[in-house]
């Protein structure tokens, strides 16, 4: 019988699709559930699976746009699966099917799996190239077939070898790469710089800075790390402490919340906190809803499953739309300042960055602490400077003295004694 998988729709709004990259070659079979092809939308790459076994025909090439509905491919499920299905599987993150690994004799002279003849058996494999080949199915004979060309450096290694000596040969100026890489960009890459130019265009975004004393956060983690993680199964990060006072202040501060829509301004009454997660097709921001009334643990159990959602494009566009403000952390990557870019139609993004020891003077005295910056990007259209720069105090003030995120923002002495 001859199935035909068709384009699903990865969003009420999105009405066609790019084929990224098919993960089979084009009369591969494939098994039922296996990943088979990557579907792009100018929000999420996610992944076409095959419904049923056998041998798959392809109808669109990469590259190309397709309707939401129309045929990709054809599977011929009376194709048997015991052909080289396994073969594609192990090959192909590629797309090129694995090479038959060779039967090798107990007489065989042998590096690790491979099967060398006498001219070969001399041949010098680093331990990770043997590892390499083992895991690709490699030969040594497809190796060395697969080398685009033998130049003098290779000649004068070999004479090196035979001579006995390792004489380092001068560096020769012509000997660079001079080659050109070009990759098409995906559809959620060129979508996104779409997005960043009308933002520069559009906005008048202005960014306004400030600096965390990480010490308290820091020792309330390490304190509580291994209870927390025998009870919810996972470790606990900065990044729900931010996205949970990123919350609670956009409710002190519900202009740094808002958005514009034509002529309107409008203000959600709840916070659905983007969290910017780097995938390797791009940046994508899934949400968590109503942060503003979820625990910080509750928060960084959304934040892992969808930031893994993402870097395996099995994220729905469900779960990246919406979003009323926006949290980056450029600190992961070792970043210690920057101005992060508004993510529309929102008005507001907070930028993390790296914790680094600094000297700062607290009562009379410099001492060292660890101290993030941090950024806010905002319109200024319709946040004012007073609203920016006090929000992002209230976050500092939050991260500073966690213990406020569950005393309604205020200083738990003063909230016992009914100040």
């Amino acid at each position: 019988m001859i199935l035909e998988v068709k384009v699903p729709g990865p969003g009420e709004s999105i009405t066609e699709v790019e084929v990224g990259k098919w993960l089979v070659p084009d009369g591969a079979v494939v098994r039922k559930g296996q990943e088979i092809a990557e579907i792009e939308s100018d929000k999420a790459t996610l992944t076409l699976v095959a419904d049923e076994s056998g041998r798959i025909t392809i109808k669109v090439e990469e590259g190309k746009t397709i309707a939401v509905g129309e045929i990709a491919c054809l599977i011929d499920t009376s194709a048997g699966i015991d052909e080289p299905a396994v073969a594609v599987e192990e090959s192909n993150k590629n797309g090129v099917p694995a090479a038959a690994k060779p039967i090798v004799s107990a007489d065989d002279k042998q590096v690790g799996a491979f099967a060398l003849s006498d001219d070969q058996s001399n041949v010098k494999i680093t331990s990770v190239a043997k590892k390499m080949m083992e895991d690709h199915g490699l030969s040594l004979e497809e190796l060395i077939s697969g080398l685009k060309r033998i130049g003098r450096k290779e000649v004068e290694a070999v004479l090196n070898l035979r001579s006995g000596s390792m004489v380092e040969e001068p560096v020769d100026p012509g000997a660079g790469s001079r080659e050109l890489k070009r990759e098409r960009m995906t559809v959620l890459r060129r979508k996104l710089s779409e997005r960043l130019v009308a933002v520069k265009n559009e906005t008048a975004m202005l960014t306004t800075f400030n600096e965390i004393d990480m010490s308290y956060v820091m020792g309330l983690r390490t304190k509580y790390q291994q209870q927390f993680v025998e009870k919810h199964g996972f470790k606990l990060g900065f990044m729900s402490f931010f996205t949970k006072a990123l919350a609670l202040a956009a409710q002190s501060f519900p202009m740094v919340n808002s958005m514009i829509e034509g002529d309107e301004i409008v203000t959600p009454g709840f916070v659905d906190v983007g969290i910017a997660v780097s995938t390797p097709k791009g940046l994508m921001v899934p949400i968590v809803r109503n942060a503003e009334i979820k625990s910080i643990a509750l928060i960084e159990a959304e934040i892992k499953e969808l930031a893994e959602k993402a870097r395996t494009k099995k994220i729905s566009v469900a779960e990246l739309s919406g979003g009323t403000i926006t949290i980056t952390n450029g600190g992961v990557f070792g970043s210690l300042l920057s101005t992060p870019i508004i993510n529309p139609p929102q008005s507001a993004i907070l930028g993390m960055h790296n914790i680094v020891e600094r000297p700062v003077a607290l009562n009379n005295q410099v001492i060292i602490r660890p101290m993030m910056y941090v950024a806010l990007s905002y319109d200024h259209r319709i946040i004012d400077g007073k609203d920016s720069v006090s929000f992002l105090v209230k976050v500092k003030e939050l991260i500073e003295n966690p213990e406020r995120m569950y005393s309604g923002g205020k200083d738990p002495g003063s909230l016992m004694l009914g100040l």
